[in-house]
């Protein structure tokens, strides 16, 4: 077992099967070293989280949401990277859009829920540039969206 798969035990996670696209995109595209994985939304297999954070989602619940991203784009970086997580560089960057009430300004901490995984998973290879930012709406009103850049070996 890898490292990485190692460390995904200890935290008590499994990753579920990689999420099949939505619309016309693939998961992800690798360029070089590059690897730009797709906007993986706050779905699991109970449904997720879906809503309007500081409507009808509180904000533990979307950073456990963002979260929930979190272990979907692991997913798909075990799938590009033929079940081999080790080859992980880092975790370059990660995009993360939170579908925010008019007065939910907590946008950072949400995406924390997101952040905060790819260190405990990859240590200071998860360590990463990031946008946060909270829309009017997401795909199939998922609460969370979060897309990443990841280099690979």
């Amino acid at each position: 077992m890898s490292k990485v798969e190692d460390r995904l035990a200890e935290l008590g996670l499994t990753l579920p099967q990689p999420n099949a696209p939505v619309a016309n995109y693939v998961p992800f595209v690798r360029s070089g070293d590059l690897l730009h994985i797709s906007g993986q939304v706050s779905v699991d297999a109970s449904g997720g989280v879906k809503g309007t954070v500081g409507v009808d989602v509180d904000a533990e619940t979307a950073k456990r949401a963002a979260r929930l991203c979190g272990i979907n784009l692991i997913a798909q970086m075990k799938a590009a990277c033929e079940g081999d997580l080790d080859r992980v560089v880092r975790v370059v960057k990660l995009g993360g859009f939170v579908q925010a009430g008019p007065e939910f300004f907590d946008i950072p901490q949400v995406v924390n829920g997101c952040s905060d995984l790819m260190v405990e998973v990859f240590g200071d290879a998860g360590r990463h540039a990031r946008s946060a930012v909270g829309v009017y709406r997401l795909p199939l009103n998922f609460a969370v969206e979060v897309d990443a850049v990841v280099q690979l070996r």
